[in-house]
């Protein structure tokens, strides 16, 4: 046996987890879709040594252990639909980490630690819904990101190092405040299925490459005062 799921129907406020050898030998662990409402995930955590897959979805959690670093082995963490505000120090020190999502909780550009741009093993970060209102330019340090959600949040500007990320496949960057897209993005414009809907008011954008075969969505849109704007699609 290598999942724990919880399924039961009601409000778990709490949990706390009995470290016996099945426990700790198990890669999955999850407590979403059933009306929880955990606010605290607890430190002893931290000795789930061989956790690969943590799902917390769907609760109430405002805050995170520190322990939860220590685990060496994670490489799926879901904390969508909580209450945090803030990740704790150290989190980037979680050295398997390929999918991270931070999706409906109410994170910003100061909520996050000053190494969480060394998860460099990640491959999908989604930090939609929350209140962004920049993106940190160490996010080019994740070079290894296939996918990048960052909908509908209070972006007014992308960083430049965002044309760092030469793997990205998906950038989902719809329902924000953006006003112009940085150059950098240009040659992946016409590479990746790019969301482009709802990029209110594009003002003084200067040049904007936009591949109809592969940039889906793109309705909706105010593109004003753009001085090149290249297009191609097929018929």
């Amino acid at each position: 046996m290598d999942q724990l799921k919880y399924t039961a129907k009601g409000r778990l406020l709490n949990i706390k987890i009995c470290l016996n050898d099945l426990i700790k030998s198990m890669l999955k662990i999850s407590f979403s879709y059933c009306e929880n409402f955990l606010t605290a995930v607890p430190a002893n955590i931290a000795d789930l040594r061989n956790i690969e897959v943590l799902n917390f979805f769907n609760n109430q959690i405002e805050e995170l252990p520190t322990q939860i670093s220590s685990l060496q082995k994670l490489k799926h963490l879901n904390l969508g639909m909580n209450r945090l505000n803030t990740l704790p120090r150290g989190f980037g020190s979680l050295p398997a980490l390929e999918v991270l999502d931070l999706t409906y909780n109410n994170l910003n550009e100061n909520s996050l630690p000053g190494n969480f741009f060394y998860l460099t093993t990640l491959r999908a970060l989604y930090l939609s819904d929350n209140d962004f209102e920049i993106l940190p330019p160490d996010i080019g340090k994740l070079t290894k990101l296939q996918i990048l959600s960052l909908r509908d949040n209070d972006l007014i500007s992308l960083p430049k190092e965002i044309g760092e990320l030469t793997q990205l496949k998906e950038l989902h960057i719809q329902g924000n405040r953006l006003t112009v897209l940085p150059p950098e993005l240009d040659f992946y414009l016409l590479r990746i299925p790019c969301v482009l809907v709802n990029l209110t008011d594009l003002f003084n954008c200067y040049y904007l490459c936009l591949d109809f075969e592969n940039t889906i969505w793109i309705s909706q849109n105010y593109v004003k005062w753009c001085k090149w704007l290249i297009c191609s699609c097929k018929v």
